[in-house]
């Protein structure tokens, strides 16, 4: 197995040697959960523009990484913030990715739904809430027109202007009326977005749930479940164990999803994650696990991604995706480590050295001479080993 010399926190190098992957059983037919990847974006590099401002984006490779996920059985949650939606990704080049994703999903009949949000809305002083309402159904209607079915995702230009719960309630209230097959809803936390902070009307995560609780109660019929991404299992099992009874609990938490996945006798959580971008073939094979009930084989397979997920999403939590894309550079899906915005830039040189020890311990680094290499030529660039 090759090596590769990696720096630690006090300025010395130690020499890893990578490890083979395991060999995986998938089978997507006995799944007994439904679970979504929320997917990455793949940056072209050769186009000509800024970087910080233009949405520039090779399409081969970011459809071809999704064909990869449908391949393994997962869902492909679209144009999420995981695909620097609202940081690098703007709506009119997620409308563009959507499209070409569906388009991509009917070939495979893969499972995918689309985010929908309202960051085309120009933000100012005197925003509106029906402004709001004006944003959702536009991206709505995109979606809907191409074919696809919705992830309702979290408003920063609601929270800006919302002066209490009440708007929330009747924001939701109004685009669930109108939406043709049920959605999910994502209650997005801000630690990876600070501009949600105080989301559902109060900065308090019991007070929020009671909104969130009451409006899902209310539109239960035009709501196939919830995302929330909250970094706390007590909440998520809090909220999974109140939820009207045909509405599916999303874990959207990317520290403790391998117990959440599994649940209790009260009940389990679905996956709409992050991370599964980055595990998808330890993550489906570990589905594959639970549906034939190998518990043990379950959390042979999950437990030892957690330090590795930890560490991608830890804070600020909102620069995970720079974890996500290098992973996905040195497992091959991608031909470059650049990402929109120039996020490639948002995670320390030790940052990355851990990621490399922590994957390899999970058995996440799929070719481990072309991670040794790529790597190699990312660290070379930053200083070490030249």
């Amino acid at each position: 197995m090759p090596a590769l010399v990696l720096p630690k926190p006090d300025k010395t190098l130690e020499t890893l040697e990578l490890s083979a992957p395991p060999d995986l059983n998938i089978e997507p037919a006995v799944f007994s959960r439904t679970i979504y990847a929320a997917a990455h974006v793949v940056a072209d590099p050769l186009n000509d523009n800024d970087p910080w401002l233009d949405a520039s984006i090779d399409w081969d490779q970011t459809i071809a990484f999704r064909e990869y996920l449908w391949e393994k059985g997962l869902g492909v949650a679209e144009a999420m913030d995981t695909a620097q939606r609202g940081m690098g990704l703007d709506w009119d080049t997620s409308r563009e990715l959507i499209r070409l994703s569906l388009d991509a999903a009917k070939g495979c009949n893969g499972l995918i739904a689309c985010g929908v949000g309202t960051d085309h809305l120009s933000p100012k002083p005197d925003l509106t809430v029906n402004e709001v309402i004006q944003a959702y159904e536009e991206q709505c209607e995109a979606v809907e027109r191409f074919g696809g079915r919705i992830i309702l995702m979290a408003s920063r230009a609601l929270t800006a202007c919302a002066r209490g719960s009440e708007d929330f309630s009747a924001v939701y209230t109004k685009i669930l009326n109108q939406v043709s097959e049920p959605v999910i809803i994502h209650w997005l936390g801000d630690m990876f977005d600070p501009l949600l902070k105080g989301y559902w009307g109060s900065a308090d995560i019991d007070q929020a749930m009671e909104t969130c609780l009451s409006i899902l109660n209310a539109n239960s019929a035009k709501i196939d479940g919830i995302k929330i991404s909250l970094l706390s299992k007590e909440k998520e099992i809090l909220m999974r164990r109140r939820l009207p009874e045909k509405i599916k609990m999303y874990t959207g938490d990317d520290f403790n999803y391998p117990e959440l996945i599994l649940g209790d006798k009260e009940g389990f959580s679905h996956a709409l994650l992050g991370i599964f971008d980055a595990i998808a073939g330890l993550a489906a094979a570990a589905a594959t696990a639970l549906g034939k009930e190998d518990k043990q084989t379950y959390n042979d397979l999950l437990d030892p991604t957690v330090p590795l997920s930890r560490h991608i999403f830890k804070a600020p939590t909102r620069f995970y995706k720079t974890g996500v894309v290098f992973l996905a550079y040195l497992n091959g899906f991608q031909k470059n480590f650049t990402m929109l915005g120039g996020q490639e830039s948002a995670r320390s040189t030790l940052h990355l050295a851990e990621l490399i020890r922590l994957a390899n311990s999970a058995g996440a680094l799929l070719e481990p001479e072309l991670a040794a290499s790529r790597a190699k030529a990312v660290f070379s660039s930053r200083g070490i080993g030249s």
